[in-house]
Parts: structure tokens; C-alpha cells; sequence
């Protein structure tokens, strides 16, 4: 389906171009991924307001920049303990005003995990899956997050960012999907579903 091109001046900018862009070159793993990528496209250019300027909810929808760092050779992918959420997450964070999505995966990834970001063979410097999602507890919220997927070996992060974090850890693919939802961003077993299928097509 081709994107939704905005109309007004405020959504004809570069980065609003460009973004739509980088929504448009996900190839949707399912029905709700599909519904997420066209809702992300019409906020997008509608052009309404895309990154948080206050602390938690200001505005109520806004962009977040996932990064799932994976050992490829043992088949492992990170996931951390994040305080606030209280749920096994793959790290990222807000993207700042005027920020690329991918500059926030840059910039989070040395505050967080201590490490330079590098893009995995399989997908590059792009997003490789997009969730629309309602954030719990009372300041609830919506995140439009974007999916991105780095390689480190997993004797590479030695340290992390422990005001955000209560614990990280190591997980095969299927030792995820294991893990019961409840305790997991709602969408990490359709992501890693998603990634395990795309390693096995390489």
C-alpha cells in the first residue's frame, strides 16, 4: 500500500519525508503489524506533533527508537530489566526533537549499554519492525516505536546504565518466546518470531 503523503507545509519537511520513508520500507510480519505501519503513516503525515517534548506524556503519541542487540553467532538477543516499566524490554529511547530515529539508536545505545551501535548485516541502518503501543500506568501513553536490530557479541557489554536498568540478559530466540508475555513488551514474541525468520532466510 503506498504511503500517505502529508498535505500541509509543517508535514512536507525533510525528516517527516524521510521517516515516512523509513516506515515504508518495513515489510509487515502480520495483519497487526500492517495496521500499526498504516496508522504510524497517517500520524505521520498528518502532521501532527512526532517527538515527547515534556516528561512523560507531552504529547500523547509520540516516536520511540527501539535497538534489539544480537549475538549472531550464538543465535542470542539482549533484553534489559527496565526499572520504570517493570518489564524485559529490548533498550532504546525517546527520540529527541529533529532527531533521525536511527541517530537515537546511535546516541542511546553508548547511554545505555556502553557500546557503539552496529547495524546487522541483516537489515542496516533501517527499522525492521514498527509498534503502535499504549504504555501502562497512570501517566498512559502512546509509543510509535521503531525496531531496529544491532550485532555485538554478547562478551562486548560489559557494563550498563543501572539508573534505568535493574538487570540484563542474554536469551536464544526461543527461550524468549518462552517467557511469558505478561513479563515482555507486548510485542516481543512477534518481533522475535519475526527476526527468527528472517535469520533463517539468509
Amino acid at each position: 500500500m503506498p504511503a500517505t503523503r502529508p498535505a500541509s507545509r509543517e508535514a512536507r519537511d525533510p525528516l517527516r519525508d524521510h521517516l515516512l520513508q523509513s516506515v515504508d520500507t518495513i515489510e509487515p510480519w502480520d495483519d497487526q503489524e500492517g495496521a500499526h505501519q498504516q496508522a504510524a503513516r497517517e500520524w505521520i503525515a498528518s502532521g501532527a506533533p512526532l517527538y515527547r517534548t515534556r516528561k512523560p506524556d507531552v504529547p500523547p503519541m509520540h516516536l520511540v527508537s527501539y535497538f534489539a542487540v544480537c549475538d549472531d553467532q550464538r543465535e542470542l538477543q539482549l533484553l534489559v530489566a527496565h526499572r520504570k516499566a517493570g518489564l524485559w524490554l529490548p533498550a532504546g529511547g525517546h527520540v529527541e526533537p529533529g532527531e533521525d530515529p536511527w541517530a537515537t539508536v546511535v546516541r542511546e545505545c553508548q547511554e545505555e549499554i556502553h557500546i557503539d551501535a552496529v547495524a546487522s548485516p541483516l537489515i542496516g541502518e533501517r527499522p525492521f519492525f514498527l509498534t503502535v503501543t499504549p504504555t501502562r500506568g497512570p501517566d498512559s501513553h502512546t509509543d510509535v516505536s521503531l525496531w531496529f536490530v544491532l550485532s555485538a557479541g554478547a562478551g562486548t557489554i560489559t557494563s550498563y546504565d543501572e539508573g534505568e536498568f535493574d538487570a540484563i540478559r542474554w536469551l536464544a530466540h526461543d527461550q524468549v518466546l518462552a517467557q511469558p508475555i505478561e513479563q515482555l513488551d507486548p510485542h516481543m514474541h512477534r518481533f522475535t518470531r519475526k527476526l527468527q525468520h528472517a535469520c533463517s532466510s539468509t
